[in-house]
Formats: C-alpha cells, sequence, structure tokens
C-alpha cells in the first residue's frame, strides 16, 4: 500500500485523526443497533451533527427517515438530508454548508453507480473530504461503503471461483487509498469477484465487510472489526497469477493469497497487513441478516409506522 501521510492538524496545531467506519449492508436498525450506535459515538453522541445522503438508495426519502428515527433514539437531534438528484445539484451552497458543519456524514446502500456518477468529483465530494481531513467521522453502509475508497467495485459476479474480466472498477471517493471495499461479503458470496480484482490489481488491498459488521478504519491505516460478523482481507502482493493473460470468464489461477478473517474485536493494520490484536467477541452483538438494502429499508420503513 502506499504510505499514509501523518494525522492532519486542526488550527490549534493538535492532531486529528480521520476516521472511517465502512458497514457491510443490512446493519441491525432496530435491536442491539451495535454499529449505528458506534457512529454515533465516534461523530459526538448528543452533540453530534450527522447529515444523511441516501443518494445510492431508490428509496431515498425512506432511507433518510430510517436512519434518522435510529439516530435520533440515540439521543441525536441534529440531522441533515444531503441528497443531490444531479451532478449540478450536488454544487449547492445549503448542501455544501450541511457538509462544512457536520461531525458525522452517512452514506446509505444502494447503488454505488448512482454515488460514482452524482457525487463523485462535484462540490459534495469536495466537502465530504474536507469533513474527512478536519476529523468529522465518515460512515457508508453497503453501496456507501464501496464508494469510500479509490477504486470501488462498480459490477462482478458473485461467487466461489473467481473468473477472469467478470468485473469491473469505478472512481470512488478516494478516502481509503489502497484498498478495494466489498460488501455484504458472506451472505451473497463475494469471493470470487474480490480475489479476482485483487489478482489483476495485486498492488490493492482486498477487504470484503459481512452484513451487520463494520471496519472503524483511523488513519487510513488500523482497523477494528465492530459487528456481529467478520471482515475479511485478501492480500496477492506476493501471489502469483495468470491475470494478464487468461481469456474472458476463464477460471482465474491464483497461487499464494492470504486471506485474513477478523471477527468483531479484531485489530489489523492496514499498512503492514498483519494483525495487531484480537480480543472475544462480545456477547451482545446480535446477528443480524436481509437479504437486500432495499428489502431492509423498506422493512425498517414500515416498523417505524407501525
Amino acid at each position: 500500500m502506499t504510505p499514509v501521510s501523518d494525522p492532519s492538524e486542526s488550527p490549534s496545531g493538535d492532531q486529528v485523526n480521520r476516521t472511517l467506519l465502512v458497514i457491510g449492508g443490512a446493519e441491525d436498525k432496530r435491536r442491539r443497533v451495535v454499529v449505528l450506535k458506534r457512529f454515533v459515538r465516534l461523530a459526538g453522541a448528543r452533540d453530534a451533527k450527522i447529515v444523511v445522503i441516501p443518494t445510492a438508495s431508490s428509496l431515498a426519502e425512506e432511507a433518510f427517515e430510517v436512519y434518522q428515527s435510529v439516530f435520533g433514539r440515540q439521543h441525536v437531534s441534529d440531522i441533515s438530508l444531503v441528497n443531490p438528484q444531479t451532478r449540478l445539484a450536488a454544487a449547492e451552497p445549503d448542501l455544501i454548508e450541511a457538509i462544512d458543519n457536520a461531525t458525522g456524514i452517512f452514506l446509505t446502500g444502494g447503488n454505488q453507480l448512482k454515488l460514482g456518477q452524482l457525487i463523485v468529483g462535484t462540490p459534495v465530494h469536495e466537502a465530504i473530504t474536507r469533513a474527512y481531513h478536519r476529523g468529522a467521522v465518515v460512515a457508508g453502509t453497503s453501496a456507501g461503503a464501496s464508494v469510500l475508497s479509490q477504486f470501488m467495485i462498480s459490477m462482478g459476479e458473485e461467487g466461489v471461483a473467481p473468473r477472469q474480466r467478470v468485473s469491473q472498477l469505478s472512481a470512488g471517493l478516494g478516502l481509503l487509498p489502497g484498498v478495494i471495499l466489498d460488501q455484504h461479503f458472506g451472505q451473497r458470496t463475494r469471493y470470487a469477484r474480490l480475489l479476482s480484482l485483487i489478482a489483476a490489481s495485486p498492488s490493492l488491498l482486498g477487504v470484503g465487510i459481512d452484513e451487520d459488521t463494520a471496519a472503524e478504519v483511523v488513519n487510513e491505516r488500523t482497523m477494528t472489526v465492530v459487528g456481529s460478523g467478520a471482515v475479511y482481507v485478501v492480500d496477492a502482493r506476493a501471489a502469483v497469477s495468470d491475470a494478464h493473460e487468461a481469456r474472458r470468464d476463464a477460471p482465474l489461477m491464483v497461487s499464494g493469497a492470504v486471506v485474513h478473517s477478523l471477527p468483531y474485536g479484531s485489530c489489523f493494520n492496514l499498512e503492514a497487513a498483519q494483525l495487531t490484536d484480537f480480543t472475544e467477541m462480545h456477547p451482545e452483538v446480535a446477528v443480524v441478516t436481509s437479504p437486500t438494502d432495499v428489502h431492509d429499508t423498506a422493512n425498517a420503513a414500515a416498523a417505524l409506522r407501525r
């Protein structure tokens, strides 16, 4: 991975930690809410100023209402909506101002290509980057997680056996360089597509995240796992592969890749690609699964109306 610069400094000269919360999707919203509680704590707890960006979702209004309710139950009162529908709208001053004032930014699930088309490379993107570097926590779930890296998976074949040239990368927000992020990892059997992309770009680490699970990353280096599932790190820097010559859709040869399976309590150094600490899983973490982000949002929205 590319060496990471030292933490930013605030105007007062104090060091500022940059924090990402990369969520694998379908996080618990109604029971113990472990992952989303962590986001609220990182954003400032009761004093948090949270911006929700549901642009990826086909149910953007419902998605905002769901997270507004979840964060409100954590005693957060300052929750704003930023939802540009065009690249031109992503330059509106009120949206930029909301992000500039935020202590926490949350990108919902949906279609990551929408985020690439409507936000990446816009003033909203620039405002998110500024917020991240001044110390606001930036979180994304599912599609909102994928877009946090420099290169995001925009399409790809699921399964266990990797095949050549069946997955595609697009530009992301670039907050986590040197990494390709994938979500719903174990639930949707996405090992094949992540390994195929890492085999073709072995200078990058692959990070796959289960549902109701998050990778908390500080200063692009230190990763801690939170939630009911696991985070998987695929390191192919010393592997041998025929990715440069295999024909399209052919089985891909990869030998010597290292895979780390990291449950709750694991601490991992992304720069060194090494486990640094591990404590046993928190006994109160509840297992949550959901087939799709749309159903997850719809079900949560329906529950709010009961």
